[in-house]
């Protein structure tokens, strides 16, 4: 359950900031995941509902949005969606591809009171 290290940096991070901004409360946490990361959402809210208890983020909305694993073929140049055990591209069939999108794992928005 990789979930629990992740969402515990992802939180030091909101706390940081609310620190740093002289924020004394966390309400929100919008993070932006890659599907190469296999997240599971209701895991992370899990682990931030018990992991964010007594601190300023307790009783913060998180909101995990998924980016689609995406990668552009390196010869036709076709840029696709990877899917389960397929990662062919399907214009052309090569397995030679470089990745564009899908293993990003971000804070992007924190707001804070």
């Amino acid at each position: 359950m990789h979930e629990l290290s992740i969402t515990q940096s992802l939180l030091d991070i909101a706390l940081e900031q609310a620190r740093t901004h002289g924020a004394t409360r966390v309400s929100k946490i919008r993070v932006v995941a890659g599907a190469m990361h296999n997240l599971v959402d209701d895991s992370m809210r899990f682990c931030f509902e018990i992991l964010s208890r007594g601190t300023a983020a307790e009783g913060a909305d998180l909101t995990v949005e998924t980016v689609p694993a995406t990668a552009r073929c390196r010869g036709c140049q076709e840029r696709f969606e990877l899917q389960p055990y397929d990662w062919r591209c399907p214009k052309c069939q090569s397995r030679e591809f470089d990745l564009v999108a899908g293993n990003e794992l971000l804070v992007s928005e924190i707001e804070m009171e």
